[in-house]
């Protein structure tokens, strides 16, 4: 899948980070045991700050994407942290297929779950 439409995947990874704000606003709203959640928002967005920062290639980032997930080890689940690729993944390929999501992504990912900024 040729992705290569002049976006790269550190731009759609920046606007992801905004939309784990609202997820992270929804987790904290739960009355349950918050640590999975937590744990793996925390491995997404590791990936998602560290592509921000490598900016791979939009043709490869799934390989990228491998590598992560084969360079976490035996540092944490590799399992967690494939689960998290795959959806980073999706959620890329979402932003290319689906123009009212990467207009949402464009603006900031809105959201009321978000928590509020500073007065």
């Amino acid at each position: 899948m040729s992705l290569a439409s002049g976006v790269r995947p550190a731009h759609v990874c920046r606007e992801l980070l905004h939309a784990l704000e609202a997820s992270d606003g929804r987790r904290r709203q739960r009355k349950r045991d918050q640590t999975p959640d937590g744990i793996g928002l925390g491995i997404k967005r590791a990936l998602l700050e560290a592509a921000v920062a490598a900016d791979p290639d939009p043709d490869a980032f799934d390989a990228w994407l491998l590598e992560r997930c084969l360079a976490a080890g035996d540092q944490v689940s590799v399992g967690a942290v494939r689960m998290m690729a795959v959806d980073v993944l999706a959620e890329w390929r979402l932003a290319h297929s689906l123009p009212d999501f990467r207009a949402w992504l464009d603006r900031g990912a809105p959201s009321d779950d978000a928590r509020p900024g500073p007065d």
